[in-house]
Parts: C-alpha cells; structure tokens; sequence
C-alpha cells in the first residue's frame, strides 16, 4: 500500500504544537511558520519523473519497484524525494517508522542522519571559508596558542592526547580533515585493515594530505578547532547559518524535545526494532537528526547555490583528492584500484565527487545504527534525489533505485558496498 503524506493533516498538528508548547509565541511567528509549512509541504508531486539521461519513468511505475523492492529485500521504511531542475517534484515515505507497532513512515519522521552530518558539516565550513573566518590550506596549529593535542572536547572519546608525540599533526588543515587525508583511522574504536590490533588509540597513519582513507576522527577534530577559533558550539552555529535561515526547524546535531512524538526507530537486517538513540553530544561527523523535508531543503539550496556561482559552492565542490581504492571501507580501502578512474571519483569538503556525460555529480552516504542513507545531486541539471532508511537493509536496493528514479548509473556502488540483496541470495 502507498503511504502519502498529506500537507492538510500536517499543518493541523504543526497548529497543535505550537499552541500546546508555548503561549507565549507571537502571532508573527505563527503566521510564518503556517506559511513555511504551506510552502515546504504543498503537494509538488509530477506524474512524470525525468531522469538524467532524458528518459523518463510515471510516479505509478516508480512507486510499484519502490514497493516491490522493498518487500523483496526486506526494507522497513524508506523516505524519498526527487528533484528535476531543481525543483522538488516528488516526495513520498514508504512502510514502517516503528515496525513492531505498525507505525506508518511519513515524510516528516525524524531520522539518525548518520554520516549525511559531514555533508551539512563540510558546507558549515565552506560558509565560514567564505566569510574569510578558516582558511581551508592553514595548519589547524596556526589557529591554537597551544599544542593541537591539548585541544579542548566534550569527552575523552574524541581528545587528542595520543598525537602528543607525532609532530606531523602540525601540518593537517581544514581540507585534509573534510576530504579524508588527514592520515587518522575512521574511529579509533574501529581498527583499520592494516593495525588490527589497535582499538583504542588515536594514529596518523599517513603524511596528511597525502592518502585517502575514510575519517570520522578528522571532522571531530576541525569541529573542535572551529569552536575554539569563533566561541560557539558546533549547534549554534549550524542553526545560525543553516538550520534557521532555511527553516529547517527539524534538523538539529542533538537531541530535540520537539522531535519526541515523531521520530523513527532503526531496524535490523531481519526486522528487529532498535531503541531510539538521542545524542545530547554535538558531533561534525555524525549526531544529525534530521527527516526527509528538511534534508531535500538542505540540498535544492546547495543546487540553488551553485547554480548562482556562489563561493560557498565554489569551495565545497572543488576537487581535492583523486580516489583509487578498491572500496571505501574494510580491507578494500587500502587496496589500490582504477576501477573508478572512468567516474574520476574525488573528495570536496564532505561530499564525494564524480564525473560524468552530464556533469558533475556530488554523493553523501550515512550508515550506522541501523539507519542508511544516500544522496546525490547533478548541480549542473538540478537532478538529485535523496534516500533515507531505518533499515540495515536499504543499502541492498540503493543501486537498482538510482537507476530507477534518476538514471543514475554513475554511484560508485561497489566502492560503496551497495551489494544488490539478489546478490547476496
């Protein structure tokens, strides 16, 4: 069955909650936000999709491989939005927020953001690089009256004392930590291929700047070199330039008491429902909570952007690292590959780039706990789509919905690891 979301029924609850939370909001803000929510939630579905290679696929046909998909590979809920000349003309959330309870998925669940945080994150960034406030190729160090290894986090978690005695720390910047060159593991909890022993020490691994290798260690520590150079948290300044002035009232780095009574539970590979997890640490790298509205928001303004030749733009798409691994993560990672050099697939600030007949394409996954996501944009024709899931199993039908929805048959998927599920039968 198809679950639709309708703008009506919203706007209803959207009154509710406002009238219900404070008394003391204004009526300004009232009619402004009675007047976001038309805008974000009109219906703006086309029956006709168009997909980057000019071909095109009805809403009827794509909602029936959605669903067919989806029930053969065994996915508990996913939300998804398609933009044509960046325009978002579709948008729709298929099976179960809570799988247990039978609770139907709607556009406006909250979902884990998972590593779709860099993608935010890197055009944080890119808006301070703007405003002249980092520079992208200065030493962190440069910034810091005291050794980059006593830099200030919430937790032990992400400190920086085991580079005490590794100098080479001095020269990571900006860009290296946003393209993954900074030389760190992805976690230090994590092991990489070659040190599997090592589970809980923070290592360079590499010259910075000189090889690629996923990190998540690398955004928290710009995160915490970005807080020290402007005195606001990693929160505060993401509702200040992004969340506020696009409206996305249901994106947060933490935890919300207003996303309590509509979020979404993340499920295992065989349907089992996972405890909602609510993060009260901001982390660059990967505590977005965010839904499907907000998101496809976030990405039509990127579009929008760069289409206006914007420098925040300029910064966040330029190339910065040539990609030649096998994959993305595992032992993959550190072999090396031309299986890609057709894509000529690379790293800007946060997103992965590619190349193909009809321009550039920028892609952000997320995975973790539960949760996978992928997004990818084609600035140059306003084509993109973004998909999220509360299932360990939406990663097994991400290459065949690419094809389907938007005629992308550019993602790097085995890079990615998006094993078709038919594969792995």
């Amino acid at each position: 069955m198809i679950r639709k979301f309708h703008a009506k029924s919203f706007l209803i609850l959207s009154i509710i909650a406002i009238a219900c939370t404070s008394k003391e909001e204004s009526e300004r803000f009232i009619k402004e936000k009675l007047v976001h929510d038309i805008t974000v939630l009109k219906d703006s579905t086309r029956p006709i999709i168009r997909r980057i290679d000019s071909t095109e696929i009805s809403v009827v046909d794509l909602e029936a491989r959605i669903q067919s998909l989806m029930k053969e590979a065994k996915v508990t809920g996913l939300a998804i939005s398609i933009l044509n000349e960046n325009q978002i003309i579709y948008r729709n959330a298929f099976g179960y927020a809570n799988y247990d309870r039978e609770t139907t998925l709607q556009i406006n669940h909250s979902f884990y953001g998972a590593s779709l945080s860099k993608a935010v994150f890197g055009y944080l960034i890119s808006v301070l690089t703007s405003e002249e406030v980092i520079d992208l190729d200065k030493p962190l160090q440069a910034y810091l009256d005291f050794p980059l290894y006593k830099l200030n986090s919430e937790t032990r978690r992400y400190g920086f004392q085991d580079l005490k005695n590794d100098k080479r720390y001095e020269s990571i910047t900006a860009r290296m930590c946003l393209s993954h060159t900074s030389g760190f593991q992805n976690w230090r909890s994590i092991p990489r291929p070659d040190d599997p022993d090592n589970k809980k020490t923070l290592k360079i691994y590499s010259k910075p700047g000189t090889q690629y290798f996923y990190s998540g260690e690398g955004m928290m520590l710009l995160q915490y070199v970005i807080e020290h150079i402007t005195g606001k948290k990693l929160e505060e300044l993401a509702q200040d330039l992004i969340f506020k002035p696009l409206q996305m009232n249901n994106t947060s780095y933490v935890w919300q008491e207003r996303f309590e009574n509509k979020y979404c539970n993340g499920h295992s590979p065989k349907q089992y429902v996972r405890k909602k997890d609510k993060r009260e640490i901001a982390a660059a790298a990967h505590s977005l909570e965010t839904n499907l509205i907000d998101y496809s928001i976030f990405v039509q303004h990127v579009i929008k952007l760069y289409n206006e030749n914007s420098k925040v733009t300029q910064h966040l798409f330029k190339s910065n690292f040539s990609i030649r691994t096998k994959a993305q993560f595992g032992p993959g990672s550190l072999q090396e590959s031309d299986e890609n050099d057709p894509i000529q697939l690379n790293y800007g600030l946060g997103w992965g780039l590619l190349q193909t007949p009809f321009g550039f394409g920028a892609f952000k996954e997320g995975h973790g706990n539960r949760f996978q996501h992928y997004t990818i944009v084609f600035p140059e024709t306003g084509t993109g789509v973004v998909m999220i899931s509360n299932s360990d199993n939406a990663e097994s039908i991400f290459k065949e919905l690419l094809e389907i929805t938007i005629g992308d048959t550019y993602t790097p998927w085995k890079w990615q690891n998006y094993i078709p599920y038919k594969a792995k039968e």
